[in-house]
């Protein structure tokens, strides 16, 4: 853009007599403004370019001059130039001294008079001045050139998309309009077409809808966009699409809205159109798919079948890989419960009658069972497993739950529980049960962040009719009840739902009262939860009362009292150091001589340069050759070998073909002896 540089601008000096033309070119050299002086008015008018600032002349240089070239150039200046001219004259540039001076503020316009002699100081006050107007008229040409620009961008963006301009005085309710816009309701662009007919156009149906936007954008400022049906002057109707913004003064009062229209006749005319086919074939493929319905009933049923058979593929899959990503933690949290474990139940054989010491024993290998108990009941939960139902005495249950449930929810939660005298055993999972009563705990505790009192109830329930899910009959109801915050109707509806959840992120999977739901539900029974905010949550899992008399329940593993007469050359191999150290001294307590390999190739080279083994006990998961693969190649060698394979994953992988005994990890020495004998008898 075109400006005036502080090194281009010029002042032009015309005084062809005298000192003044050197005076004032010294002037203004000294304050730092060139200047250029000619000896003539011809050359004078030929020097007016667009790097003059403005003009020093004296009186008696143009008073004989034809002033009519300079005028047509003064006459010639854009809008928004108005050339300065500051005249040297003897006697001032007021009427009554000096008529003339009237004359040249008639043709040359921006004129400053300074009366000779004149000051230095004033002489240059008045230069400043004029430079300082000239440069203020050449930024106003930038803003207008900027503005005429943009006017022309938004024209042809416009008319690019055929839209209509308008504006609306909304004190006055004065309307102006475009062409375009004119067009968009009918109208020519010589037709006046003011608010009343812009009102009058609206069809009828439409314009109280009109109205209203127009008063919503008014007092809430918000964009105004509407499409309605107009009436053209033919009576042909069409449609168009307004939007607007609304502009306030400084005061924030609404003075105008200023949008743009478009005929939207064609577009909703297809939509119109194209909803009308979608009804039409909507109908026609309903009225086929009842006729396929009523014709082919075996094929719904087998779509339907599909369906549920890709819904449980895709829940397997989903599961498996749930179980993948928790497996090998299983495995490593058993090998380190199998080290607790095996060490404890040796060190309870030295106690030498120690009451405290076998106590403290007695607490930690109760605690190492208890985890590797919940490892399984994780891998059980993500392998989908099937439910071993047995009748459980619910009482028992949560009595011996009670420990770890204090300590799972900390000492800010208190635990009270309420247990009816006589009640009869459920049919149930019981370590599914255990898990779910934990889940139920755990959620309580989250509810109550500052502290309260978890209460556990265990009713009997008798339905007469059915009741949602439940059939009628008897039921015990293990109830968990906090005093936390609740939850409102919405997040109760949804609380079910897989991987919902209100907690932090990192804090919750969502899994928790969907899998029990799902317990429930295989079990026959229903989880029911009642909440409300502010009141807390009581969560109440029904379950069938059974008719059957109670399993007998399994006795704690007792330390083994006896040893094989037999001792036995054992070829034992695990990875992991310290569970193989645990493992050789669980044996050699029994009285075996143990030789130990911590990889598949270092217990292949055992056994084909260190004798016969009566027996060989591998770990499962190992790097480069797991338990599996190095008990084909060990039957390979040796085919009578008995083989027993150790593992801590719920289940083995495919891929061995033959009768392997697996015992799982965590194992104490009774169970290992017990499956040793086991093998040995077969």
């Amino acid at each position: 853009m075109r400006t005036i540089p502080n090194s281009e601008a010029k002042a032009l000096i015309l005084a062809p007599l005298g000192r003044d033309a050197q005076i004032a070119g010294s002037l203004l050299s000294e304050a730092g403004i060139p200047s250029k002086t000619v000896k003539d008015f011809v050359a004078f008018c030929g020097c007016m370019e667009e790097n003059i600032a403005f003009a020093v002349l004296t009186e008696e240089a143009v008073r004989s001059a034809d002033l009519r070239p300079l005028s047509a150039w003064i006459q010639s200046q854009p809008s928004w130039s108005d050339f300065p001219f500051i005249i040297l004259t003897h006697r001032g540039g007021g009427p009554e001294q000096n008529p003339s001076a009237g004359r040249l503020s008639d043709i040359l316009g921006n004129v400053s008079f300074i009366e000779r002699p004149f000051h230095a100081t004033t002489f240059l006050s008045v230069a400043r001045s004029a430079l300082r107007g000239r440069r203020r008229q050449y930024e106003a040409r930038i803003r207008i050139e900027a503005l005429d620009e943009g006017e022309r961008r938004l024209q042809t963006a416009l008319d690019a998309g055929h839209l209509g301009a308008w504006e609306l005085d909304l004190s006055t309710l004065e309307l102006v309009t475009s062409a375009t816009c004119r067009s968009i309701f009918g109208r020519s662009s010589v037709d006046a077409f003011t608010y009343d007919d812009l009102v009058a156009a609206i069809h009828p149906d439409d314009l109280e809808e009109m109205q209203a936007a127009v008063r919503a954008t008014i007092e809430s400022g918000a964009d105004y966009a509407i499409e309605y049906r107009t009436i053209w002057p033919d009576g042909s109707l069409h449609w168009a699409e307004v939007r607007a913004q609304l502009y306030r003064d400084r005061s924030g009062k609404a003075i105008k809205l200023i949008g743009v229209s478009s005929d939207a006749t064609a577009r909703i005319s297809w939509e119109v159109e194209q909803r009308q086919l979608n009804e039409i074939l909507e109908e026609r493929v309903a009225e086929r798919t009842e006729e396929l319905h009523k014709a082919h009933a075996a094929v719904m049923a087998e779509v339907a079948q599909r369906e549920r058979a890709e819904s449980q593929l895709l829940q397997a899959q989903k599961m498996e890989a749930i179980g993948q990503l928790t497996g090998g933690v299983a495995h490593d949290f058993n090998n380190l419960l199998m080290a607790v474990l095996g060490n404890l139940e040796l060190l309870r054989k030295h106690t030498d009658g120690d009451a405290k010491a076998t106590r403290l024993i007695d607490g930690a290998f109760q605690g190492a069972r208890r985890g590797a108990s919940l490892t399984q009941r994780l891998l059980a939960f993500a392998r989908r497993q099937d439910l071993r139902v047995d009748t459980v005495d619910l009482g028992r249950l949560v009595s011996e739950m009670v420990e770890l449930l204090k300590r799972s929810v900390g000492a800010g939660i208190a635990i009270e529980t309420s247990i009816s005298e006589s009640f009869d055993p459920v049919l149930a999972d019981p370590n599914q049960l255990e898990l779910a009563l934990l889940n139920l705990v755990v959620n309580a505790r989250d509810a109550m962040p500052d502290g309260g009192t978890i209460r556990i109830v265990l009713s009997e329930m008798t339905l007469a009719t059915q009741e949602g899910d439940l059939a009628p009959g008897r039921y015990g109801v293990l109830s968990v009840i906090d005093d936390g915050y609740g939850m409102d109707e919405h997040t109760l509806q949804k609380a079910v739902e897989p991987f919902f959840s209100k907690k932090e992120l990192g804090k919750g999977t969502g899994l928790g009262l969907s899998m029990i739901h799902g317990l429930a539900l295989q079990l026959h029974g229903a989880l029911r939860l009642r909440s409300a905010p502010g009141q807390g949550t009581a969560a109440e899992l029904w379950i069938p009362v059974s008719h059957e008399r109670l399993a007998t329940v399994e006795q704690e593993d007792t330390p083994r009292q006896e040893q094989r007469a037999q001792s036995l050359r054992v070829l034992l191999v695990d990875d992991d150091f310290l569970i193989a150290m645990s493992s050789v001294d669980m044996l050699a307590d029994l009285g075996h001589e143990v030789v130990m390999a911590h990889s598949g190739k270092e217990a292949l080279a055992h056994l084909k340069g260190s004798g016969r083994f009566d027996l060989m006990i591998t770990d499962y998961s190992m790097p480069e050759m797991t338990g599996g693969e190095l008990a084909k190649a060990a039957r390979t060698l040796f085919p009578g070998l008995p083989i027993l394979i150790a593992s801590g994953y719920a289940e083995l992988q495919p891929g061995i073909d033959f009768d392997i005994a697996r015992l799982g990890k965590p194992y104490t020495q009774q169970q290992l002896a017990t499956e040793i004998d086991r093998i040995l008898k077969v």
